[in-house]
């Protein structure tokens, strides 16, 4: 998810190292935080991969600064990735958040319904935190009282989430343009 999220912050413009991680904490931090143990070896086989650019410009001060951009070829990865993300960037939540927040950035409308056409399977198939005798426990039969907030807020998110796949499919295989975000 790390390259998935630096590909797609830097396709909407370059940016200095602090100011990506800043960017990645935003989308993902309070629940993922991002170490610089992880971005900047991320960046480096990114960039010796060819994906990323990295050029050194003079800073405000007296020390320069590093400047990464994407290549065409770090362009092509990030569309291949949105067009065909792995199935834990579908299944995850917050994995899933993040395909999101780039998704747009595929042109072809659908190719974006068809991502949202396999979270919307995943979200339709039968699934529980708990289970007993094979089957899910609902949260109306589950006596634990943090057990059942767990199933009501799972299941008010997922009616949520369900919702919106439907109304954004509508709109992506319609005629009409795409509305406001």
């Amino acid at each position: 998810m790390l390259e998935l999220t630096i590909l797609g912050f830097l396709h909407e413009r370059p940016l200095h190292g602090y100011e990506l991680k800043d960017r990645i904490q935003g989308l993902s931090g309070h629940v993922r935080p991002v170490s610089d143990g992880a971005l900047y070896p991320a960046i480096t086989r990114m960039v010796k991969a060819g994906l990323l650019e990295r050029r050194t410009e003079p800073g405000t001060s007296a020390a320069p600064r590093r400047t990464l951009s994407l290549t065409a070829d770090g362009r092509a990865e990030l569309l291949a990735r949105l067009r065909d993300p792995k199935d834990a960037e579908i299944t995850d939540g917050q994995r899933f958040f993040v395909l999101l927040a780039f998704l747009g950035l595929l042109p072809d409308r659908a190719e974006q319904a068809a991502v949202l056409r396999r979270r919307q399977a995943f979200l339709n198939t039968p699934a529980s935190f708990f289970y007993e005798n094979g089957a899910p426990v609902r949260a109306e039969d589950e006596p634990d009282l943090f057990r059942r907030g767990m199933l009501r807020i799972a299941r008010a998110t997922g009616t949520a989430e369900k919702q919106w796949l439907t109304e954004a499919l509508r709109e992506l295989e319609s005629d009409a343009p795409p509305g406001p975000a």
